[in-house]
């Protein structure tokens, strides 16, 4: 990627301290399940993240290579569009290019890169305005749930081997509330306080939200191999 230029504020002799996480095997996101799942860590030589943060284009477009393609499918899992997931994913990388300098080594780089891109599309869905469902709607039974649903029950559907391609497909068509709340919860493994203060709305409000999000999917994963059937 052509990053811009950037005012150097960082010498090479004086790289920072960077912590690094226990080598992991470098992976795609694995298919979200009924459970949170932390994302995973890419390990970043320290020499490149030192370089990178000293404004060295080569170290940053290797940063880029290695994580971009996790950045997209976190994108794109969040926004549903191809085309705006790409938009986001390069807004991230110039967030990143801006915001090196600033990282310190708390954390994984990747999980710091994670968080950074996840604020980065928050914050385009709120220049667009979106509004979560409200608590009453989403706490409301749709004419087929029926009684008896409640948080945290087993979801049956989305567990063991399934079809990948089918769940990102019903995934990509949730409401965008919905979507959202379930990718930060069940994908990327925050928990609802967390996700309360982001969006800023109710911890009651996030919950009802996933609920309904998993009864959505669930419907979605049942209906989908007879639709697949008679193509």
């Amino acid at each position: 990627m052509q990053s811009p230029d950037a005012p150097s504020t960082r010498g090479t002799s004086a790289a920072p301290t960077v912590e690094t996480a226990t080598p992991a095997t470098q992976t795609v996101p694995a298919p979200p399940a009924a459970t949170p799942t932390a994302p995973t860590s890419i390990p970043v030589e320290p020499d490149t993240l030192a370089r990178a943060q000293a404004c060295d284009h080569q170290a940053f477009a290797l940063l880029y290579a290695l994580h971009k393609r996790r950045i997209y499918s976190l994108c794109l899992r969040m926004v549903g569009n191809v085309a705006e997931a790409e938009d986001l994913t390069q807004e991230a990388f110039l967030q990143l290019h801006r915001k090196i300098a600033t990282f310190r080594g708390d954390s994984a780089f990747s999980t710091w890169l994670h968080r950074l891109a996840i604020n980065v599309v928050l914050m385009r869905l709120r220049k667009k305005g979106l509004s979560l469902i409200s608590l009453d709607e989403a706490m409301e039974p749709g004419p087929d749930e029926g009684p008896g649903r409640s948080f945290g029950g087993p979801d049956l559907a989305l567990a063991g081997s399934i079809d990948r391609l089918a769940l990102e497909r019903a995934i990509s068509g949730l409401p965008a509330g919905y979507r959202l709340i379930f990718v930060l919860h069940d994908i990327e493994g925050y928990e609802h306080n967390e996700i309360a203060a982001m969006l800023d709305c109710s911890i009651g409000n996030s919950k009802s939200q996933l609920h309904k999000a998993r009864l959505k999917l669930r419907e979605a994963m049942r209906t989908y191999p007879r639709r697949e059937g008679r193509r």
